[in-house]
């Protein structure tokens, strides 16, 4: 049984994969999921796209009681999918169970470097 904190179906709509840069932090995006839930939470993760179709064979689990990062520019992470880099594209989450879901970005393309966290939206 799946305990109520959370939601069943998340969007990021301002995802873009920043290049490593240079330094000692590298850059890149993670999808961080929390599942406070009983049950392992299966989660399909379908890509939007400006310019071509959506891609939607992404598949991740995060175990009942546990919190997983997952990173963008880890094709194994993606199922085998490689995201480009420096394109803008949209991320949607959709899970058996309720989860909370929060993403991160690091950019490190301009000296001052840009970290941000944001909460996804939910209904």
């Amino acid at each position: 049984m799946c305990d109520k904190i959370g939601k069943k179906v998340w969007i990021i709509p301002d995802c873009e994969l920043p290049p490593e840069g240079e330094g000692v932090a590298k850059g890149h995006e993670s999808v961080i999921i929390v599942n406070d839930s009983d049950v392992d939470a299966e989660i399909s993760v379908k890509l939007f796209f400006t310019d071509k179709d959506a891609y939607e064979d992404i598949k991740w689990t995060v175990k009942a009681g546990r919190v997983r990062c997952f990173r963008t520019n880890n094709i194994d992470d993606m199922c085998g999918f490689k995201v480009p880099f420096e394109t803008q594209y949209a991320m949607k989450l959709t899970s058996n169970c309720e989860i909370v879901v929060q993403y991160g970005r690091l950019d490190n393309t301009q000296p001052n470097l840009a970290f941000y966290t944001t909460l996804a939206y939910t209904e």
